[in-house]
């Protein structure tokens, strides 16, 4: 088993100060291969203002001479460390565990390898997040402890990916549309003219499901 590397809190960009964050819903970032907190944390002013946002780093170094930070190694066009998901998905539960306080619930929102991270914590933790949104993302195709429990609660989950997307492999994007409506509620499109990246169009979806999950979530 990997040992999981913490997550360093000071690398954390957050939408609210500790005193603005009390009852409110957390919706944590979780950013692709290679890049930083910073990234996603741009998507701030497109979400919904109710949530508190945690853009995290996650916790290695890609191989050289890519920059930036990774969830997990990536041999190849096919290989991916199932020992480093685990790890990283264990060290954001962690952080989650130490900051999240009162919030009202907790969301997750990834991109690429982010967003296997994102499908990964409610694999580990079925009942423990409101939701997830996996953006050019997929469901690691090793089986996790969790995922008959998963199968029951059924959380939403948003799926959004490219059509032109030639960085994930076709076998994860198949694996993952066999999976994931069988463990959650599923939702998601896919964009015709969308490569590796997330458009205009793709955020104005994601709006309209975490302002639906923040509906749900009142009531």
């Amino acid at each position: 088993m990997v040992a999981a590397s913490p997550l360093d809190p000071d690398a954390v960009l957050w939408s609210a100060s500790a005193e603005e964050r009390g009852g409110r819903p957390l919706l944590v970032l979780l950013h692709g291969y290679g890049s930083n907190e910073a990234d996603l944390f741009s998507l701030v002013p497109h979400l919904p203002d109710e949530f508190v946002v945690a853009a995290v780093r996650a916790p290695l170094a890609p191989r050289f001479p890519m920059p930036g930070y990774s969830w997990f190694t990536i041999d190849g066009v096919e290989s991916r460390d199932h020992g480093e998901v685990i790890a990283s998905t264990s060290a954001v539960w962690e952080w989650v565990d130490e900051v999240r306080r009162d919030a009202a619930s907790v969301g997750l929102l990834g991109f690429s390898q982010g967003g296997v991270i994102a499908l990964q914590m409610l694999r580990m933790r079925p009942q423990a997040a409101a939701f997830a949104v996996s953006l050019a993302g997929y469901a690691f195709p090793e089986p996790a402890d969790g995922d008959a429990e998963l199968a029951e609660v059924r959380p939403p989950v948003f799926w959004g990916r490219g059509a032109r997307d030639e960085v994930i492999p076709p076998r994860f994007v198949d694996h993952t549309a066999q999976w994931l409506p069988s463990h959650t509620d599923l939702s998601g499109r896919v964009y015709p003219n969308l490569a590796h990246s997330v458009s205009a169009e793709q955020l104005g979806d994601v709006r309209v499901f975490l302002e639906k999950q923040l509906t749900r979530l009142r009531g």
